[in-house]
């Protein structure tokens, strides 16, 4: 399997699907007179921008070491995971910003308009289809172990929340009578609230990586016990872990008796990278530093 290919195919899938809905969303929105739908509308626009952010990147992280890049290009990856949690951010602040400007004006006794049924029509199909493209691309993020395809399935799983809370406050404002047309800008707050949960996590994740943060202590545990089984080798320390993109990074001090040949001791630490690489994928950069459990006698 081509991984950059399946990339660009999902990320294609996702961006058609987003073209259709964005344009019927702009349509519903103005149309049907939906402050919700139109934010709704917004946001599925910022995935198309998200997409395209994935698939330069993508191609760029999928560029293999060079001399100036001795541990490959994967961190244009998490950089790529990073931007779309800010293009997350960006879109749950504006869709805020709008919600609170009209709740203010209905508080002050103005009148907000009620929706059309088109406006809830549209919410109804991004539901459906924007779940549908996330389970298709959560999917594809797990196989191809894509954070960048991941980010961009959350940020189609924030779209059919978006759409949810914008069904009900839309749903509300028609069926409930004009008192209830503050729900509209009303669910256009909270969705923006759900989305910024998601770039948070996002921008977590990207951030994390960039800055070299470890790998969750359960992986470095595994990494302990895989190292420890071998024979001949013990008191595994000096762990540092890392995330290369889609791959991962690890440094480990091993002790071995001292006496043993240097061809001994040589072909264990390949068993051992082997074995790493076995379970962590082929492109796991490996760094092992052995040690004498006692001095080797002098001859």
């Amino acid at each position: 399997m081509n991984r950059e290919r399946e990339i660009y195919k999902v990320t294609l899938v996702g961006s058609a699907a987003n073209i259709l809905l964005t344009v019927f969303k702009f349509v519903a929105g103005i149309l049907g007179h939906s402050a919700a739908m139109t934010a709704d509308a917004v946001h599925s626009l910022s995935d198309l921008a998200t997409d395209a952010v994935v698939l330069l990147f993508v191609k760029i992280s999928s560029k293999p070491a060079d001399r100036d890049h001795d541990y490959g290009h994967g961190k244009y990856e998490t950089l790529a995971t990073a931007i779309v949690g800010l293009a997350l951010a960006a879109v749950a602040v504006g869709i805020a910003y709008k919600a609170v400007v009209s709740l203010i004006f209905w508080f002050h006794g103005g009148e907000l308009r009620a929706p059309a049924m088109i406006a809830l029509w549209a919410a109804l199909a991004s539901i459906v289809v924007k779940e549908l493209v996330y389970q298709y691309t959560i999917r594809k993020a797990r196989a191809l172990d894509s954070p960048a395809v991941r980010a961009n399935a959350w940020h189609h799983r924030s779209d059919a929340l978006s759409s949810l809370g914008t069904l009900v406050g839309i749903a509300g404002a028609i069926f409930l009578g004009h008192r209830w047309t503050v729900l509209d800008p009303l669910a256009s707050l909270v969705v923006a609230i759900f989305i910024l949960r998601v770039a948070y996590k996002l921008l977590k994740q990207g951030l994390n990586e960039l800055m070299e943060a470890s790998l969750p202590e359960e992986t470095e545990n595994e990494i302990i016990r895989i190292v420890s089984s071998f024979p001949d080798v013990c008191d595994p320390h000096n762990l540092r872990t890392r995330r290369i993109g889609n791959h991962i990074a690890i440094e480990l001090h091993i002790r071995m008796d001292g006496n043993l040949p240097l061809s001994v001791s040589h072909d264990r630490t390949r068993e051992i990278e082997q074995a790493l690489k076995q379970r962590f994928g082929s492109h796991t950069h490996i760094t092992l530093h052995v040690e004498p459990t006692k001095a080797a006698p002098l001859s």
